[in-house]
């Protein structure tokens, strides 16, 4: 998406979800088609699951886009909320909004459900993986597992 909105003037990934949501829905479906394109064995999509936008939570991957990309299987990466707080506090090449503690959980909970439901929709398994801090390499492993590689 961010690829397409550069075309687009948009500068960095965090003005993404300041869009108006009719923006925002397009750019998720000509990102799907072009990604439904590819002829890979293997194609993974790497996409939150979802938008903090203005509106509410708006689905990373609403059913729009499941319709169009027809996933086999989901993976859902993350993090003890303490750890995401630290790394968003630390992180300088962001723009990110203040977020509390108790702010992160409801998000990891919605995070859920919106995975949870991604995967009723499409009918793909979904595995969920913990994004322990200084652990990339068993994370990698568990993902490559998770999608049957």
């Amino acid at each position: 998406m961010f690829e397409i909105a550069k075309e687009n003037g948009i500068k960095d990934r965090d003005e993404l979800r300041r869009l108006p949501l009719s923006e925002q829905k397009n750019l998720q479906k000509i990102a799907a088609e072009k990604l439904a394109m590819l002829n890979d064995d293997v194609v993974i999509i790497d996409t939150h699951a979802f938008i903090n936008s203005p509106e509410g939570y708006y689905p990373g991957l609403p059913e729009h886009v499941l319709k169009i990309l027809k996933p086999s299987n989901f993976v859902s990466v993350s993090a003890k909320p303490e750890e995401i707080y630290n790394r968003r506090m630390q992180d300088d090449t962001r723009n990110r909004d203040q977020i509390s503690i108790d702010n992160i959980k409801k998000e990891l909970d919605v995070q859920s459900g919106m995975i949870s439901a991604c995967a009723v929709l499409s009918g793909s398994p979904v595995k969920y993986v913990l994004n322990r801090e200084g652990m990339i390499d068993e994370v990698a492993d568990k993902i490559i597992r998770a999608i049957g590689l």
